[in-house]
């Protein structure tokens, strides 16, 4: 193996004074919810949001006077790209990022902001990545990779050196999985100081790129994830043999599991976490028994997110947890058949949001009218008391359910 625990503190004095030193702290709330004694890492609040900065800065100040001067080109989905063109643009280096064209506004815009020429190609990673070799040799630029390079996997690894330190009795380390840059250099350096620690990767269940890849299994994933910054599909040649050997197991997440996790950071923690970052609370919330009792790491990889992408993932959850319901009420097509039923609402103390009629595409008698209500509850309880309000007024109802 070509990297090891020294190079990671080789790593981590360059990295020093230079990036942000995250926060690592208790999380009592989920820690309850859990079962497990949770500590975070908040590598979202680093400068661009993301722990890449720890690798992408690593392997710029490697490069000799003439790469320097030739310029970079990087792949990625945002959070590399930003990292890559904030720290060489304070070196100095001419900076080109191909990105998806389906990568979230917020990230390409910011990595314009940061001074880097920023190319949108093809649907995903796979696309970006043959587009982006192609114009490295034609434009002679030095590639930064966004995992699948041994400077970077040791930038990343500074991680464990952090949390061992503030925490040396840690017994496990749950790390989102993509290409396996951050889990290679955590599970390096964690095993070389504390050989019984177990690294837990977390993977989106629509990209299992690199759990295929462990098992031997032809590599298929979906085209899209709220997790697009680990929504990769080729797993790195260099991190793959080192997570066979180092990572303990990989967990598999849905997409449902990873919007719980980032409403559950946002509400608790009071932090932004986007879908990548949040696959570690994910996997905790999905396996509580694998993981109950003991002293966990996780690391919120990067806070990145849409705000219509946040938006939507509030208003579903809200919707999941019986906050925010739908009902379809028959209600007399009467002068204050409507007053009634918002009566009966206003005594349970439901707030109602929206009002629609519907009188045609309705099975209901005539002088009737279907009148549907968007509602705010305080929950499962109050939904639950509500409804039977309305069953002892004898109205006709039902409540549309979202696939839950």
């Amino acid at each position: 193996m070509s990297i090891s625990l020294k190079d990671v503190q080789s790593a981590a004095a360059i990295l020093s004074g230079k990036i942000v030193l995250t926060p690592f702290s208790h999380s009592q709330i989920l820690s309850k919810i859990t079962g497990a004694e949770v500590f975070l890492k908040f590598e979202n609040h680093q400068f661009t949001a993301s722990f890449k900065e720890r690798g992408a800065l690593n392997k710029l100040v490697s490069l000799s006077a003439s790469e320097r001067r030739r310029g970079v080109i990087a792949m990625s989905a945002g959070n590399h790209a930003q990292a890559v063109a904030y720290h060489a643009k304070r070196l100095g280096i001419s900076t080109t990022i191909v990105m998806p064209r389906l990568t979230p506004n917020v990230k390409v815009e910011r990595t314009r902001a940061l001074g880097a020429e920023v190319i949108l190609h093809g649907k995903g990673l796979d696309e970006a990545r043959q587009f982006t070799e192609n114009l490295m040799e034609e434009r002679k630029l030095c590639l930064i990779h966004p995992y699948d390079d041994e400077k970077v996997i040791a930038g990343q690894g500074t991680l464990a050196l952090e949390m061992i330190n503030a925490e040396p009795d840690l017994e496990v380390l749950v790390i989102p999985v993509g290409g396996g840059g951050l889990i290679a250099g955590n599970a390096i350096a964690s095993k070389a100081i504390r050989p019984e620690i177990e690294v837990i990767g977390v993977q989106s269940a629509r990209f299992p790129a690199m759990c295929q890849a462990l098992n031997g299994l032809p590599i298929h994933c979906e085209e899209m994830s709220v997790a697009e910054g680990i929504a990769v599909q080729e797993p790195g040649r260099r991190t793959l043999p080192i997570i066979r050997e180092h990572v303990d197991e990989i967990f598999l997440v849905e997409e449902k599991e990873i919007e719980a996790a980032v409403l559950l950071f946002l509400e608790v923690e009071k932090t932004v976490v986007e879908g990548a970052g949040a696959v570690g609370l994910a996997a905790l919330l999905n396996h509580p028994a694998r993981f109950k009792g003991k002293k966990i790491a996780l690391i919120l990889s990067g806070g990145n997110i849409d705000m219509l992408a946040l938006s939507s993932i509030i208003q579903r959850g809200l919707v999941r947890s019986g906050r925010i319901i739908r009902l379809r009420i028959g209600v007399p097509d009467v002068p204050g058949g409507l007053a009634d039923v918002t009566a009966i609402l206003k005594k349970m103390n439901a707030n109602v949001i929206e009002i629609n009629h519907q009188r045609m595409f309705t099975s209901l008698p005539l002088r009737s009218v279907e009148v549907e209500f968007i509602i705010e509850t305080l929950g499962r309880t109050h939904r639950e008391e509500i409804l039977y309000a309305l069953q002892e007024a004898n109205y006709l109802f039902t409540v549309p359910e979202i696939n839950q």
